[in-house]
């Protein structure tokens, strides 16, 4: 945040503003990135150069707005409201008003490639399809409405996150378009979405894949409607039949490109497409991390593997294997494959010396780092009972603070 005077340069100030007005001033302040302070300061500041006051703005139902002010401003605005027969309270909200005006909404930075993030990990059951979802939706919030989300700082000193609220940020959603692909063909992240699995005897991304298709991968999606992501957010549904992709594979030519050969058709639709791989070291797996490749113009770190895991021995273990297929998959095929980093994912720390002994054994690898440290809480459980996304059935919840800073700090 930006202020164009120190605390001791400053008098508070009193008057009122409608509650729309506020809002939409607290919304925009935070996609500019500054302090309220110093948007109204700014606003009074043209409104007094103005040659004279701008369209009045309704104020009913206003009530009280408190900040801070250079010295003098105030006085010099009431003199200026005077004189233009004006009330310090439509003053107000038409300084307010005319700040909005002249700084319009950012419209949203959408990334030249598609980013491709794949959430890996030969382990099942550590949540890498919450993971996929909750980043997913967080991705896909309204770049208009302001959500809380978690503070940055040393993971290691929020081990307690499961035990005590961490500070919080109200900051406006990314507002990306965002494909999930359910690439498990026990179609968890399907099904907790509350989508259809694709039947057996249909189309499916296993068909495309295996270069059998009977349609357009296109017609296959279905929208995760919610109001808070405003159609950005969709779903490529899982079906069964990815249990045979493996073998479908190995008759296939450059099987390693199958996955990005049968997305590619999406990917001008979206801007991040997201895959919720299975618990698999096969053939699939190497089609989803080549698909995760740095591809030509591409910076480093914008795609790539999210490997998720839990803060317990059998993870590292897991770990061992999949950065062993990878590191081979990039030294066989001369590629990069940017790691995004760990998640360690359904953490308490009242389990404690395992949980708090291999949390920080996950902190001290360092390349990849963890990015992302999400606690073992019910809102989650809730949310896959009733098929409903974690963001929307549990907004305010810590893993729900938790999955939007994961979000932003893998953007």
């Amino acid at each position: 945040m930006t202020s164009p005077a120190s605390p001791g340069d400053r008098e508070k100030v009193v008057s009122k503003l409608p509650g729309w007005l506020r809002q939409d001033l607290k919304i925009r302040a935070a996609q500019k990135g500054i302090e309220i302070q110093a948007a109204v300061e700014q606003g009074i500041q043209d409104w007094c150069n103005l040659a004279s006051a701008t369209d009045t703005v309704e104020t009913a139902g206003a009530d009280s707005f408190a900040t801070f002010l250079p010295e003098g401003q105030w006085d010099e605005f009431k003199r200026i409201a005077n004189d233009r027969k004006v009330s310090l309270i439509q003053g107000l909200a038409q300084s307010v008003q005319l700040w909005l005006d002249t700084h319009p909404a950012p419209e949203v930075e959408r990334p030249t490639i598609t980013r491709r993030i794949v959430v890996c990990n030969q382990k099942g059951g550590v949540g890498k399809t919450a993971i996929t979802a909750g980043t997913g939706e967080a991705l896909a919030e309204d770049p208009s409405r302001l959500y809380p989300v978690r503070i940055a700082k040393q993971l290691a000193a929020a081990s307690d996150a499961t035990d005590s609220p961490l500070d919080t940020e109200d900051l406006p959603g990314p507002g990306l378009r965002v494909l999930l692909v359910d690439f498990d063909p026990q179609c968890h992240l399907t099904n907790q979405l509350g989508a259809t699995p694709l039947p057996m005897n249909g189309d499916s991304l296993t068909n495309h894949m295996a270069g059998d298709p009977k349609g357009d991968l296109r017609d296959l999606i279905v929208s995760v409607d919610d109001e808070n992501f405003g159609g950005r957010l969709h779903l490529l549904p899982a079906c069964n039949d990815a249990f045979l992709l493996d073998v479908r594979l190995s008759a296939v030519r450059a099987r390693e490109a199958a996955l990005e050969r049968a997305l590619a058709p999406l990917e001008g639709y979206y801007d991040v497409i997201m895959v919720d791989c299975p618990p698999s070291l096969g053939l699939s797996m190497d089609a989803a991390a080549y698909y995760g490749r740095r591809r030509e113009g591409e910076k480093p770190g914008q795609s790539g593997t999210l490997v998720v895991v839990q803060a317990e021995d059998s993870s590292a273990d897991a770990y061992e294997l999949l950065t062993t297929q990878i590191e081979d998959l990039r030294s066989d095929l001369q590629i990069d494959i940017d790691y995004l980093g760990i998640v360690v994912n359904l953490y308490d720390s009242r389990r404690g010396y395992i949980a708090t002994s291999s949390l920080q054994g996950w902190v001290d690898i360092k390349d990849p780092k963890v990015v992302g440290l999400i606690g073992d809480l019910k809102e989650q459980k809730e949310a896959v009972r009733v098929k409903q996304p974690l963001l929307s059935y549990a907004p305010k919840s810590q893993q729900a603070i938790g999955m939007r800073a994961l979000a932003r700090e893998i953007s």
